[in-house]
């Protein structure tokens, strides 16, 4: 098992990527917390991690508040003695289309808060716990950190922040044998798009504007995850790698 011995924390562990990345870790070797706000799925994570014989804990945090992303660090480093992989996963979507001169402040400063400030929080909190013995950063980035569409001005400013902050955090940590990458997922079927799966007809527009007419799933994204994690991947650094099917390579 190539992570074997390693201790591996995933945000937004509690379903879809996030999720399918704890299990595919766990898979691997890996002893895996399990982070999420809410609690029933996160438990249910490390239920089916444990049922596979492997090793989890589950930690509460809210990744837009810098004191419980901390204390996630320090919760999983009493639980397992150290940190050597960290998935900073968890994000959120609009709650609805807005216009950019409809945006309401709230609405922006809640998705920048968690998907750009809390990766912040977790590469600030996982470095200081990784320095002395090196390890890996994954961020969640997306397609949508690079190419821009309607109505979705909050979540583009967020996920680009992530890609430029991924670069920063790789030529700073490398003094101490900390990799920082990123995935760039396309249309993955996750809840996060459960809203446009409500239509079929909107859903299959969807997935017919992909190159291959399809969606991802969760566990295509986890194995790449679980490449970047371990040393097969030990010259990846600074990258943002697209998951996405080709999506950022073509107009539609």
């Amino acid at each position: 098992m190539r992570l074997k011995d390693r201790v591996a924390v995933v945000t937004g562990g509690g379903g879809g990527i996030g999720r399918a990345a704890a299990l595919r870790l766990a898979e691997d070797g890996a002893a895996v917390v399990v982070a999420d706000i809410r609690t029933e799925a996160g438990e249910e994570t490390v239920a089916r991690i444990r049922e596979a014989g492997g090793r989890a804990v589950f930690v509460s945090v809210d990744t837009a508040v810098r004191e419980q992303v901390f204390s996630m660090v320090d919760e999983a480093v009493r639980a397992f003695g150290r940190i050597d992989i960290l998935f900073n996963n968890a994000g959120v979507g609009t709650r609805a289309l807005y216009t950019l001169l409809e945006l309401p402040e709230e609405e922006y400063q809640r998705v920048i808060g968690i998907n750009q400030h809390g990766v912040f929080y977790g590469i600030q909190a996982g470095a200081r716990a990784m320095k002395d013995r090196g390890g890996v950063i994954i961020n969640t980035a997306s397609v949508y950190g690079f190419v821009a569409d309607r109505r979705q001005f909050a979540y583009h400013a967020s996920k680009a922040a992530v890609a430029m902050m991924t670069k920063a955090a790789a030529l700073e940590l490398a003094r101490y044998n900390i990799r920082v990458v990123a995935i760039a997922p396309g249309l993955i079927d996750t809840g996060i798009v459960s809203g446009w799966k409500e239509d079929p007809r909107i859903w299959s527009a969807v997935e017919q504007a992909q190159m291959r007419r399809r969606a991802g799933t969760p566990e295509e994204v986890a194995n790449v995850v679980a490449f970047l994690a371990s040393d097969e991947a030990s010259f990846v650094n600074g990258s943002v790698v697209f998951v996405d099917d080709g999506a950022a390579s073509f107009k539609r």
